[in-house]
């Protein structure tokens, strides 16, 4: 495939403008980047680094992991959000231990196929980890090329097909530049092309940029659906995990009754939470999946 005119402006903006991350320095295990991705998934960075320092010092590898209750992934998740990402990686690393000896695989069938491992991350994991070729479409990158390339403001709420043909289209040849570009362009979305105020003075591709040479038109396609918070399932679910995380063993049910007055709102999200495998009853008591039942 012939050089993308975007390929050699874009690597050299990274490299004098990559910000320091733990999962990017020299050294860092494919475990380490399979918890990374796993962790960044729509949260911020800011709040997943001091959280992934921990894990990786407490569970450096699959099998440390796969040794400790589910649960523990649970309490070690804090309140990055979304804990059900915490029980799929304990799964993946008890799946690496059984089938892969310890030792997370490289191929990218064998990633796709663990537990909670979908089509991006494990691209992602096979590019950052093992220097494999693949186009990695976070929200970043699609943004760029949505940019860049098409001359539109944003992509579509979900990955097309043809955003998929896009990236593949410019990947460079040489797997190890197609690593770095991946990172590259997904780093240039994270802090210039950014979708509310891109900083488009300080964009490597500003030139030849498609958006810009059509005067920056507005979004015109699907919007995405943007859900609130307060007073949701979802914070009444936070809020009983604060209190299971916070607490050694099994919490008797009158203590999480306190932490939400409405109860119907408050036995549904219970019941979400058991059925996610994110709690587990102890007669009328309730606790993280594998704790001691006692405190």
């Amino acid at each position: 495939m012939p050089e993308s005119p975007l390929h050699e402006p874009v690597l050299h903006w990274y490299a004098g403008n990559a910000r320091d991350l733990p999962w990017r320095a020299p050294g860092t295990s494919p475990w380490a980047v399979l918890v990374s991705e796993v962790m960044l998934q729509q949260t911020p960075v800011a709040r997943v680094e001091p959280v992934y320092r921990e894990w990786v010092a407490r569970w450096p590898e699959p099998g440390d992991l796969a040794r400790e209750p589910a649960g523990e992934a649970v309490r070690a998740w804090a309140r990055l959000g979304y804990p059900r990402r915490a029980l799929r990686l304990h799964s993946a690393a008890t799946e690496v231990v059984v089938r892969h000896g310890g030792r997370l695989p490289t191929a990218y069938d064998d990633l796709l196929a663990l537990p909670g491992v979908g089509t991006y991350t494990a691209a992602a994991v096979a590019s950052f980890a093992y220097g494999a070729r693949h186009a990695v479409l976070d929200t970043n990158v699609r943004r760029v090329l949505a940019r860049a390339v098409a001359g539109r403001a944003g992509a579509a709420p979900t990955l097309t097909a043809q955003e998929r043909r896009l990236g593949e289209s410019l990947l460079p040849d040489e797997p190890a530049v197609a690593a770095r570009w991946g990172v590259a362009v997904m780093e240039l979305g994270a802090i210039v092309c950014t979708a509310r105020a891109p900083r488009c003075a300080h964009c490597p591709v500003r030139v030849g940029c498609a958006w810009q040479v059509a005067g920056r038109p507005a979004y015109d396609g699907p919007q995405r659906r943007r859900q609130g918070f307060a007073g949701t399932d979802r914070q009444v679910r936070g809020l009983l995990m604060a209190v299971l995380r916070d607490r050694p063993g099994a919490v008797p049910v009158g203590d999480l009754k306190v932490v939400w007055s409405e109860a119907e709102q408050r036995d549904r999200a219970l019941a979400g939470l058991l059925a996610d495998g994110l709690v587990e009853r102890v007669g009328t008591s309730y606790r993280l999946p594998g704790a001691s039942a006692d405190p």
